[in-house]
């Protein structure tokens, strides 16, 4: 807080005393006592962080007031409320976000809507339809000449007009889910997972199928391609000469069968995909591997009796600017991998280590008991950033990578590291002790128990749970250069008021405090004139951030931007998809998938930003404007 003095205007009055005009002029009379001292008037300027009610995009207040104790400070009942003023940050870039399109799957809780992609030529917009082993085909021609929407929770103004069986044309037993989908050029790559038919549904190696694209909106099967068990993620390179794929090998539900985790490399020549994958493993790093050292403390692995090629499970995959480097999220391991393209190696495995939700800058509400809006810091809690999706980009010839800090834990019916930090041993010399047996404070929290042990004593020295709350930008050597503390909770506190961290399966509001927040997952960045923007998808809460990360180093806030009706009464069961009550006007619920799309590809002449909604089954997409 900084105080200074607020100069007043003293107005001095002469008294002249004038005799006769030709008589002698009087003596001067004696000096009168001295009066007392003014009372001086302050200001005190206070700055405001992103989030506050009164500037969501932060700013100052401006309290007056008279100091009527006269020791040179306004002190908090010397302040003249009536004249408090807000300064308030105006919006970072003038960019805006408006809704033009929309598609409606009706279809709820069962991931109908989540990757998506676009394909210039033929202004198709793809979309994983995951449960279904389908991707769908919406026609996105109508954005050329759609308007910001007048009812934009019930619009659906994008008709699906095709779709993709994937699962049919690979035509092998035991397919499940399509994860994952790609476009480069007019060569489309989806991701199918298998099972091996004994109830193991993700554990069999998966395929990458292949089509080819047309401007006249067609979509022919070219083949598909064996690659590891579970693959989650698949990118094209930006030459488009390979395609890279996260093959997650998830363990089965009671452990018994745990694939190894790798990256498959499809070399793409001509536009056409090579016979076979080049596997990327993660062998070296097992126990007795050349490689083990550089497993550190900090990287999680705690799979029961799991190597740690079977133990790292890798997630998402984005691509360099140069093409020579692919960063790979190792979400559960709360790590990253850096992949040598060329030479189809692992370079390095970089842990993120924890967030330190001591600190002011990191304040979270760890508690859906406690009615209401509590951020605090907590000394000796921690929270692994645990990223889901990651995107890169360069500044100054350097790499950057931007990770959406989602968080996830192992929680299977043969092994879970999950638990509430109510009911963990903690040390006694613990600073959160007597809050950890607090529901309103830390007792509800989701933790690891892997983790925090740090003497081997059997009792924690540190309390660590899942995800950050937040994205951060690293340097490709793994420092971190920004991340955003606070932010999410804060704003949407600002903005939703009672309705931050809820949940997208009903309108329950503040039910994922304890259980990692708003849970930031989708993830895109774009360029847009000089500026390069990242929007960041909150799976639970809905709607996405924007912020200006042109300048690493100087990251602004923009805009917090949702299509959601807090007020809309349902409950969506995502194990089975019934609806109980009305979830029609509801919204969009769960951004799992984000596409830009640039200026000089969009159908509107506008970047656009197309967003897969797995709750709610929608897909929407956005126009973004400079101001």
């Amino acid at each position: 807080m900084k105080t200074k003095p607020l100069g007043l205007a003293a107005l001095l009055t002469t008294i002249i005393l004038s005799g006769c005009s030709d008589g002698d002029d009087g003596q001067n009379g004696q000096n009168g006592e001295k009066g007392a001292d003014g009372i001086a008037s302050l200001v005190n300027v206070t700055a405001l962080v992103i989030g506050d009610e009164n500037c969501p995009a932060g700013g100052s207040r401006i309290d007056t007031g008279l100091d009527t104790n006269q020791n040179g400070v306004l002190d908090v009942n010397e302040i003249d409320i009536t004249q408090s003023q807000y300064l308030c940050q105006l919006v970072s870039g003038g960019l805006s976000a408006e809704l033009i399109g929309r598609h409606q799957t009706h279809v709820y809780g069962l991931s109908a809507a989540e990757i998506v992609e676009f394909h210039r030529p033929s202004n198709r917009i793809f979309v994983v339809n995951a449960v279904s082993g389908k991707v769908d085909v919406l026609d996105g021609s109508v954005l050329a000449s759609a308007g910001n929407a007048s009812d934009p929770l019930s619009l659906n103004n994008l008709e699906k007009v095709a779709e993709l069986d994937v699962a049919k044309d690979v035509a092998i037993s035991n397919l499940g889910s399509v994860n994952s989908v790609s476009v480069s050029g007019n060569l489309l790559a989806a991701a199918i997972e298998r099972g091996d038919g004994a109830g193991n549904n993700t554990q069999r190696n998966g395929y990458v199928a292949f089509y080819q694209l047309d401007a006249e909106q067609g979509a022919e099967y070219i083949g598909a391609i064996e690659v590891g068990a579970l693959p989650d993620n698949l990118v094209f390179s930006h030459d488009g000469k390979n395609l890279l794929v996260a093959n997650e090998g998830e363990p089965n539900q009671d452990y018994s069968l745990d694939p190894e985790g790798s990256v498959a490399l499809i070399k793409i020549e001509d536009g056409k995909p090579a016979a076979t994958a080049t596997i990327i493993g993660f062998t070296d790093f097992n126990v007795g591997g050349a490689r083990h050292s550089e497993i550190t403390k900090d990287i999680k692995i705690n799979g029961p009796m799991a190597s740690v090629a079977q133990d790292l499970e890798p997630e998402y995959i984005s691509i360099s600017p140069d093409n020579a480097r692919a960063f790979v999220s190792l979400q559960e391991n709360n790590a990253i991998a850096i992949i040598d393209i060329a030479n189809g190696a692992v370079t390095s495995i970089l842990p993120l280590g924890f967030k330190d939700y001591g600190l002011d800058v990191n304040k979270i509400d760890a508690s859906d008991k406690d009615d209401g809006i509590n951020l605090r810091r907590y000394e000796g809690v921690y929270g692994m950033y645990q990223p889901d999706t990651l995107a890169s980009f360069s500044w100054n010839k350097m790499d950057f990578i931007v990770t959406a800090n989602e968080g996830d834990s192992r929680d299977y019916k043969g092994f879970s590291e999950e638990a509430r930090a109510g009911d963990l041993t903690l040390d006694p010399n613990h600073p959160q002790y007597a809050a950890a047996k607090d529901k309103t404070q830390l007792a509800r929290l989701k933790v690891t128990t892997s983790m925090g042990d740090d003497d081997k004593d059997g009792d924690y020295d540190r309390i660590v749970g899942f995800g950050a709350r937040s994205f951060s930008i690293w340097t490709r050597d793994g420092q971190q250069v920004f991340d955003s503390g606070s932010d999410f909770e804060r704003i949407t506190a600002a903005l939703l008021g009672d309705n931050f961290n809820n949940n997208n399966e009903e309108n329950k509001g503040d039910s994922r405090s304890d259980d990692k927040g708003p849970e930031p997952e989708a993830l895109a960045i774009g360029q847009i004139g000089q500026k390069r923007y990242a929007f960041i998808g909150l799976e639970r809460t809905s709607g996405f951030m924007i912020y200006d990360i042109t300048n690493p180093f100087a990251v602004h806030f923009v805009d917090y931007v949702v299509n959601r009706d807090f007020d809309a009464d349902f409950v969506i069961d995502t194990d089975t998809g019934d609806v109980t009550g009305d979830a029609t006007l509801a919204g969009d619920l769960g951004p799992e998938g984000m596409k830009f799309v640039s200026a000089e590809n969009s159908p509107s002449g506008w970047p656009l930003l197309i967003i897969g909604n797995e709750v709610s089954g929608t897909t929407s997409v956005y126009q973004l404007k400079q101001h």
